[in-house]
């Protein structure tokens, strides 16, 4: 009895015991169970690297060429070339010379296929014709551009029209046109902090375009916008001796400045002077220019005042051309040395009355 008594009391304690000693036993065993599995990986991984290395079916393929780069650059390539052509051409040619080398290619590409030629020659006609489509498209396709383009910079880059003045009336053809200079030759605009812009009348200029007005026809042609150039002559002349005003549209602009095309005015060349304190850098005519000095406040300035005896002398003269008359004066101070012309006129003209021709022609002579 006892000894039942003792093994009942046993039994619910075995379960205790036998799961303290496992838990105590598996620390121990971890690490030899996780050596064993790292060197059972490593066992199968040299296996299958060993088969997998004598096998060449399971070696990785070879990456695939790219044939669509080559194409890319090959692409690349003919565009380059085309507009290194392109520019090429149009800084070589101009438009006409372009048209014209190319003309007869573009009309032999389209000539109509002939019917007394045999097969042969029909199908060789139709093999040129269809290879020549896309040049000749191409050809066509640039001169149509590069017009546009022409007159698209043409419109901004020359006067706004071939005629900038209207035509003289009949009994007015012997009459001289004046072109005028407005900045730094008529007035002078400036500009200050405390007052802005301000323009202000050369010294003489009322009585100037007042005086010439009657023999000329006078013109300002300025490279401003019309904006300050209207203004300006109306304040400047209120008379209206100025018949006809020329802003920046009517110039043609080149090489980053505005010129003055005299061609341009539907006026005789042989009739044209053109004043301006900048003549010959502005003015695409140096033959037609006289050129002053620019006016920038001097109060003492009598430049326009000065020139008036020539200019009325020349409306009076009407010379056939006053191109030669001025190339006569190049280098030299008009004003001044056409006063002294006119003193030696009188001294001759004295001179002839006195003696006669004959005998003024031999003390010239001897006076020499």
């Amino acid at each position: 009895m006892d000894g039942v008594a003792r093994s009942r009391l046993l039994v619910p304690l075995l379960p205790r015991i036998s799961a303290r000693s496992f838990s105590a036993a598996s620390p121990a065993s971890e690490p030899a169970a996780a050596a064993a599995a790292v060197a059972a990986s490593d066992a199968a991984a040299a296996t299958d690297y060993s088969s997998s290395a004598g096998d060449p079916s399971s070696a990785p393929p070879p990456p695939a060429r790219k044939p669509l780069g080559l194409l890319k650059g090959g692409v690349l390539a003919v565009v380059a070339a085309a507009f290194g052509a392109t520019g090429y051409v149009s800084y070589a040619y101009s438009l006409d010379e372009i048209d014209q080398r190319t003309r007869e290619f573009r009309k032999n590409s389209k000539q109509p296929i002939r019917d007394d030629l045999s097969g042969f020659e029909k199908f060789q006609a139709m093999a040129y014709s269809a290879a020549m489509k896309v040049p000749v498209a191409a050809i066509e396709f640039y001169l149509d551009t590069r017009s546009q383009i022409e007159d698209q910079i043409r419109g901004f880059s020359e006067p706004s029209s071939d005629k900038l003045l209207p035509d003289l009336l009949p009994q007015e053809q012997h009459v001289f046109t004046l072109v005028l200079d407005l900045n730094e030759t008529l007035v002078y605009s400036d500009w200050k902090r405390e007052r802005g812009w301000r323009t202000f009348k050369r010294p003489g200029v009322d009585a100037f375009l007042e005086h010439l007005g009657k023999f000329y026809e006078i013109v300002v042609y300025s490279d401003q916008l019309s904006m300050y150039v209207d203004p300006v002559i109306e304040r400047l002349d209120p008379k209206g001796c100025v018949r006809h005003r020329l802003s920046r549209v009517a110039t043609k602009y080149e090489n980053g400045k505005h010129y003055r095309d005299l061609s341009k005015l539907n006026r005789n060349p042989a009739q044209v002077i053109y004043i301006s304190g900048h003549a010959l850098e502005s003015c695409l005519q140096p033959e037609n220019c006289v050129e002053i000095k620019p006016w920038k406040l001097e109060n003492d300035d009598t430049q326009l005042l000065d020139l008036i005896p020539f200019l009325e002398y020349v409306a009076m003269a009407r010379p056939s051309d006053i191109r030669a008359v001025l190339a006569s004066y190049q280098g030299r101070d008009i004003p001044a040395e056409f006063i002294e012309r006119s003193k030696e006129h009188q001294r001759s003209k004295s001179i002839r009355a006195a003696y006669g021709g004959d005998d003024y022609r031999s003390f010239g002579r001897k006076s020499e």
